[in-house]
């Protein structure tokens, strides 16, 4: 393995009562990289998006953030080594206060006063509606505010990867459009980012290479220039069937 990834995932599979949910799967991040993982429903990415934060323990293979293994370890662990985690369904404590979300994502970090201020404005800086609305119930938010907010607290954790599960689901393309813009940001400042997305249209703009997962395997792989002009992408994510499904 190169001393200079900072995730490394090898031949990792996963399965729900014997049906294989992914199958072989090897993947890398190197520092300040920006790779997407696209697929339809059912391909397995949520299931992989599980095991890379170390919320499934892989049944094979190994996962490995900068050489460490987290194959094992308590997934409350594992945000201590630099991963940020923002997994479907944005997952915010929706009777605690936006304030109050992004307090809690700090919590390992032990920040107080001035610091865990600062580290507050910091992410009101990326997503200006979180301050609009810091003293309100996260699960008052509009979709779109609850995924900022899921995002914004996982930053708090100061991590050097982030990885992203399906962060536009369910989402309007304004909403979607602004999300991106902020997570273009971080990009820009360095944050290595993971996105797994079934947006194969937004993820490909969004990233510099990628992965096309299918019945729980990569088919795909490459600079995201050489998947665009990839038939299978063109014609299932990019043409016309991408739209009709």
């Amino acid at each position: 393995m190169s001393e200079n990834l900072l995730l490394d995932a090898t031949h990792v599979a996963y399965s729900y009562r014997g049906i294989p949910a992914v199958r072989d799967v090897s993947l890398t991040v190197s520092p300040r990289e920006v790779v997407a993982i696209v697929g339809p429903n059912g391909a397995g990415k949520t299931t992989l998006a599980k095991m890379l934060s170390g919320v499934l323990p892989p049944a094979e293979g190994d996962i490995r953030i900068d050489g460490r293994s987290i194959a094992g370890m308590r997934p409350s662990k594992v945000p201590a080594l630099g991963v940020g985690i923002v997994l479907e369904g944005r997952h915010v404590f929706p009777g605690q206060s936006v304030l109050v979300n992004l307090e809690l994502g700090a919590f390992a970090r032990k920040l107080k006063g001035a610091a865990l201020a600062s580290e507050i404005q910091r992410i009101f800086g990326i997503f200006p509606d979180l301050e609009r609305c810091a003293d309100k119930p996260a699960g008052s938010l509009s979709g779109g505010q609850q995924q900022m907010l899921a995002i914004g607290r996982s930053l708090m954790g100061a991590p050097r990867i982030l990885i992203l599960d399906e962060p536009s689901m369910g989402l309007s393309p304004k909403l979607a459009s602004e999300v991106y813009a902020a997570l273009a940001s971080l990009r820009d400042s360095g944050l290595a980012i993971l996105l797994i997305e079934q947006n194969a249209r937004l993820a490909l703009e969004f990233c510099t290479r990628g992965y096309v997962l299918q019945y729980g395997r990569i088919v795909l792989e490459g600079p995201v220039a050489d998947l665009r002009e990839a038939d299978l992408v063109r014609k299932i994510y990019l043409g016309s069937e991408a739209v009709a499904a």
